[in-house]
């Protein structure tokens, strides 16, 4: 019937107070079905109407708490419908009908705690105690007591219980938990791991950089929580739908008594009609489509949040650190004739090796990916803006841009713009490398598009969502990039408040705006939007500022929420068109004398949990056994 709805946990006196009143009830029915056959009419009405003042109590007692509220419910209409019942006699259909419907309650209860239990349930997820090095000898203390800074031994096929980086140890990772990949993630010292994902292999120690409610599963947790306090607007529409649907059984019920005289009609029209389905299914559905984002690595901070999700048209993607990887990276290597790529890679890994130049980073990353041995250059000399001067084995090795080696005289020296083009010329940085002053190569260092952006934006074109380039980048560069991931248009060297007036423009066109970033200079854009949306390897003012934070940092978990969002929308939709079709055909039938009141309940209680079914649909599947046994 909903009064769930409202309830709070820890009410165990009220809990108590109505098992008691269902347990008694139970053998009332007994008895009374028991006496309707065998036994006198009077027997039958005392224990009609001891039954339906037991085991409707606690209908009656939220009736009044109703009307005192001036609040119109199916538990005031249900009400009038036992006492209608009882007064002209029908003391074992008054019975029967409160049966139904604390079976109902029964079941809906369940099918919500559902979405209740998913708390308990995540919070249980985590181990009770974790293992610290603090001295020379780990030591088991409780989760509670683990510090920022502690070293966390994690044995293997232990879940782990912080957020942190791998100081120690080889392993792979299931982390489906929170980022939703299917396969487990290797772990080496340097990398992140998070709490409530399982170590499958090796053991791994972990400096602890978040604990408790601060770490990723934390947040989940938060989310869950918050996502059952909070009410989005569709549940406010909700509400008032199902008081709108209780002065019609009303209305209806008054005119088929002024029309037919008959009684029964009159209470199977008043029973018939409700909108429990829609009072407790919307909820329920707001809180599984945000269980179900969390499952899949996105955070909705609120109903509000998810159901704007499900009305997006746009979305505007910031560059750096969102679509792309945020790291320059080696894309490209055109070498001249002679030397392999490898040589030319080899030759600028050695000229940069001592270099902090965010390009000579990247070189030397890529040599090291591709196994190059490392060699320390004899001398090193850099000319900031434009190149590095290394000495190795008595060869000097110039690596820089082409004026620089221009001044250096190196032989066969192509121009900047006769090197061939690639496909990320227009985004990239184009390294010159030459060795005994003869040029070798050239070497392309791009910000690397993250692998799932360009599947992302053809999801969601697939979705009919427009999608926008934000970026303070040059021109040239915003092209390449929005070419690459085929977004619908790009807006190139824009400041902070630019970004911001973009997205602002966008919203007061009428659109449904959804911005999503990762830096301090996206929060301006993120709180402008209809919904911001952050990375969530990305600052903590972008988090803050935003109503959606991924959390492994995949646009794969953004697109997957906004089909959890539309499939909420699409779940809402059909429980409030088929509550009105129910309770339209329903009313007609009582009301022309095909409705018994017994029949009318059932179908009153069948549709109402057909309809939290649907919407119980959403929850997040129950942790697998497996997955239970790895806690420690």
């Amino acid at each position: 019937m909903g009064q769930d709805d409202h309830a709070e946990p820890g009410h165990d006196a009220a809990l108590d107070l109505r098992d008691v009143a269902r347990i008694a009830f139970v053998v009332l029915v007994a008895a009374a079905v028991w006496f309707r056959i065998w036994e006198p009419f009077h027997r039958v009405s005392v224990l009609g109407i001891i039954g339906v003042a037991i085991g409707g109590y606690p209908i009656f007692k939220e009736a009044w708490e109703n009307i005192r509220e001036r609040r119109m419910t199916m538990e005031l209409s249900m009400t009038i419908a036992l006492v209608a019942a009882l007064v002209i006699g029908e003391f074992f259909t008054a019975l029967i009908i409160t049966a139904f419907v604390l079976a109902a309650e029964v079941l809906e209860g369940l099918t919500v705690g559902r979405g209740r239990r998913a708390i308990r349930d995540l919070l249980d997820f985590l181990p009770a105690t974790a293992t610290v090095r603090r001295g020379s000898d780990p030591a088991v203390v409780p989760l509670a007591q683990v510090q920022v800074g502690d070293t966390v031994i994690v044995a293997p096929g232990a879940r782990l219980p912080v957020d942190g980086i791998v100081t120690s140890g080889h392993s792979f990772v299931d982390q489906a938990t929170i980022t939703g990949e299917s396969t487990p993630t290797e772990k080496t010292p340097g990398t992140l791991v998070y709490a409530g994902t399982v170590n499958q292999a090796g053991a791994l120690e972990v400096r602890a950089d978040r604990v408790g409610r601060d770490t990723s599963f934390g947040k989940i947790v938060e989310a869950v929580e918050h996502a059952e306090r909070s009410r989005a607007p569709v549940q406010k529409v909700a509400d008032r739908y199902a008081g709108y649907l209780v002065y019609f059984a009303l209305v209806c019920a008054a005119l088929t008594l002024v029309i037919t005289h008959n009684a029964r009609s009159t209470i199977s029209v008043i029973i018939v009609a409700g909108a429990c389905g829609i009072a407790a299914g919307t909820p329920l559905a707001i809180l599984g489509g945000i269980g179900r984002a969390a499952r899949a690595g996105a955070i909705v901070k609120g109903g509000r949040y998810l159901e704007a999700l499900w009305s997006l048209d746009t979305v505007a993607f910031d560059k750096t650190g969102t679509v792309t990887l945020g790291v320059p990276t080696v894309r490209e290597i055109a070498r001249a004739n002679g030397p392999t790529e490898l040589e030319v890679l080899e030759t600028a890994a050695i000229a940069e090796r001592q270099s902090e130049h965010p390009l000579g980073r990247a070189i030397v990353r890529e040599a090291d990916r591709c196994g190059i041995a490392r060699v320390e250059p004899d001398q090193f000399d850099y000319t900031p803006g434009r190149g590095v001067i290394a000495r190795t084995d008595g060869d000097e090795i110039i690596v820089g841009n082409s004026a620089f080696l221009a001044a250096k005289k190196v032989i066969d020296l192509p121009s900047q713009h006769s090197v061939p083009a690639g496909p990320t010329s227009q985004a990239s940085s184009d390294v010159f490398v030459a060795r005994g002053r003869r040029f070798l190569g050239t070497i392309r260092v791009a910000d690397a598009v993250r692998p799932e952006a360009a599947q992302a934006v053809s999801a969601l074109r697939q979705m009919g969502i427009a999608t926008v380039l934000l970026t303070g980048d040059s021109r040239p560069v915003a092209d390449a990039i929005a070419h690459e991931l085929r977004v619908d248009k790009s807006n190139a060297e824009l400041l902070p408040s630019d970004k911001a007036a973009v997205v602002r423009g966008l919203v007061g066109e009428g659109r449904a705006v959804a911005m999503v970033g990762d830096g301090v200079n996206d929060a301006p854009a993120l709180t402008e939007a209809t919904v911001g949306v952050a990375m969530g390897s990305g600052t903590d003012v972008a988090r803050e500022s935003a109503d959606v934070v991924l959390l492994g940092s995949d646009l794969g978990a953004f697109v997957e929420t906004v089909r959890v969002a539309r499939r909420c929308r699409g779940i809402i939709r059909f429980n409030f068109a088929g509550t009105l079709a129910v309770d339209a055909l329903g009313v007609g039938l009582a009301a022309f004398g095909y409705l018994n009141p017994l029949l009318a309940t059932f179908i009153h209680v069948a549709s109402e949990l057909t309809f939290i079914l649907n919407s119980a649909r959403l929850l997040p599947p129950t942790f697998r056994a497996r997955d239970a046994s790895a806690r420690t």
